[in-house]
């Protein structure tokens, strides 16, 4: 005669503990922390060389505008459409949202500059004039 095994019952000792499942379950909230921190870090680096790559393409579009006309525009908008429209202007040279860094503040630009024909720079993540690491001031070469 065959034997009908009855199905085993879980004792209470073979299941997780309340202090088991909650160090678990902090494990798994420290090991996101540190993975989003490290990825939220990437893009701030990616967006201090999106903005060292906007300044440059600026920079050159100032200078298209520069031979074009004979004379720097006297506000980055010119660079999109100026008042009055100069002699020789084949533009427009920007979009507006070019005027805008990654962070989304207008971009910096003084003529005459400072030992130069102008001054093109981003002051970073806050906004404001000095600052270190994303919230440096980047300027055009």
């Amino acid at each position: 005669m065959k034997r009908v095994r009855e199905p085993r019952r879980l004792s209470h000792a073979e299941g997780f503990t309340l202090i088991e499942l909650i160090l678990v379950i902090v494990l798994i909230g420290a090991i996101v922390t540190f993975a989003a921190t490290r990825i939220l870090g990437g893009g701030d680096r990616a967006k201090v060389n999106l903005a060292k790559a906007q300044l440059q393409t600026l920079s050159d579009k100032l200078d298209q505008y520069h031979t074009d006309t004979g004379q720097w525009p006297a506000s980055l908008s010119d660079l999109v459409k100026p008042t009055p429209l100069p002699t020789g202007w084949l533009g427009p040279y920007a979009k507006p949202i070019e005027l805008n860094d990654p962070w989304g503040h207008p971009f910096q630009y003084r003529v005459p500059g400072q030992g130069r024909a102008f001054d093109l720079m981003s002051y970073g993540r806050d906004g404001q004039s000095g600052g270190t690491s994303v919230d440096a001031d980047l300027m055009a070469d």
